[in-house]
């Protein structure tokens, strides 16, 4: 790292410009970078990521127009997707600004408050659909195991008064983001003067550090240690819960598909038991028909 001379320190020297730039042409002029990937990578992710956000928007857009415009399709299973394709959405109109810092991290032109706000709505749209997803399982869950329990349980208006809570629990669980993250100048990095004299002053301008990133206090106060556990548990607790469940349902399935054959093979066997039967039932009458020919022919 180029050892640059701090401002107080020219100040209380009078540096001049031949000191100045004498020691910043011994230094390394090249300035630092300004992304933490290669421009091939960048290239790839952006295509990538521009794609879907193109598919996303429209795809997510048309959901909700469609399960918000038609009576029929406003399902309960509906509902869930719809609320699902509300976060992907989101998601998706966050995807610029995360795009913005992977090609320029710093310097953050967009103020304090946008940082936080594209991160909080980032962060709460992705436990809303982790939450979604589970409680979409759970009702599969009881769809296709107590189909007529869930008749009574799982009702429009029970959906929608759960989806509201998903998304207060995940609001609420996103909300130390605000403390977590926010603008703050990088005070490691290097000075990158551009000092010039005139008559009577000496100008010193530095590089803009400033940077979107998990602030100090967050790291200290053991806030970002915190929201790691909680993201642990909003990833792992779900998984947990639709291996299970789906594991269930699957088992269910199977125990329906085998009383299907079961069943298809007795109703098989009664048939032939029934036909067997009319057949013996037929027998006498037969053998009485034989007698009479045979008496006929005597």
């Amino acid at each position: 790292m180029p050892s640059w001379p701090s401002q107080l320190e020219c100040l209380h020297r009078n540096c001049t410009w031949e000191e100045t730039n004498d020691t910043i042409s011994k230094a390394d002029p090249s300035p630092p970078p300004l992304n933490y990937y290669s421009i091939p990578l960048l290239t790839a992710i952006t295509v990538a990521c521009t794609l879907l956000f193109l598919i996303g928007v429209a795809g997510n857009v048309m959901t909700i127009l469609v399960v918000s415009k038609y009576r029929d399709m406003r399902t309960t299973t509906n509902l869930y997707l719809c609320s699902m394709a509300v976060s992907d959405l989101l998601i998706s109109l966050c995807m610029p600004l995360d795009l913005y810092r992977m090609w320029r991290y710093r310097p953050w032109r967009f103020g304090d408050a946008l940082c936080k706000l594209f991160q909080f709505v980032s962060e709460s749209s992705t436990y809303s659909t982790i939450l979604s997803i589970t409680a979409l399982s759970v009702e599969r869950y009881l769809a296709i195991c107590f189909p007529l329990r869930a008749k009574a349980l799982v009702t429009k208006r029970r959906v929608r008064a759960l989806i509201c809570l998903l998304w207060t629990v995940s609001l609420l669980s996103a909300g130390p983001v605000f403390v977590m993250v926010g603008v703050e100048q990088d005070t490691m990095g290097p000075l990158n003067f551009s000092s010039w004299m005139n008559e009577t002053n000496l100008f010193l301008e530095t590089e803009d550090t400033r940077e979107c990133k998990m602030t100090h206090y967050a790291v200290q106060s053991g806030l970002m240690g915190a929201m790691v556990w909680l993201s642990s548990v909003f990833f792992f607790m779900p998984v947990f819960c639709l291996t299970v469940l789906y594991s269930l349902i699957g088992r269910r399935l199977w125990q329906r598909h085998r009383e299907t054959n079961m069943s298809s093979r007795v109703s098989h066997r009664d048939k032939s038991n029934r036909l067997t039967i009319k057949m013996l039932g037929k027998f006498p009458e037969r053998a009485n028909y034989a007698k009479i020919l045979k008496f006929l022919d005597d």
